[in-house]
């Protein structure tokens, strides 16, 4: 259950947002292209990271670069 102490956690590493273009889902809500988010947990396909509403959420890696 390590979703429950994401908020807590030490950020990993910062990755800088590169659009917000999502084919599936709206995520221009939630992200700002051109900002830099903390890493709080990392998977193959995802980062998951404390976005724009406060709250942890996952995205697809092709979001954001390396900051």
């Amino acid at each position: 259950m390590i979703h429950l102490s994401w908020n807590d956690r030490e950020t990993s590493k910062k990755v800088k947002c590169i659009h917000t273009n999502a084919a599936k889902y709206i995520v221009d809500r939630a992200l700002t292209a051109g900002k830099e988010y903390d890493v709080k947990n990392e998977t193959e396909e995802f980062y998951f990271i404390v976005d724009n509403t406060g709250k942890v959420g996952g995205y697809y890696k092709d979001y954001f670069q390396d900051a």
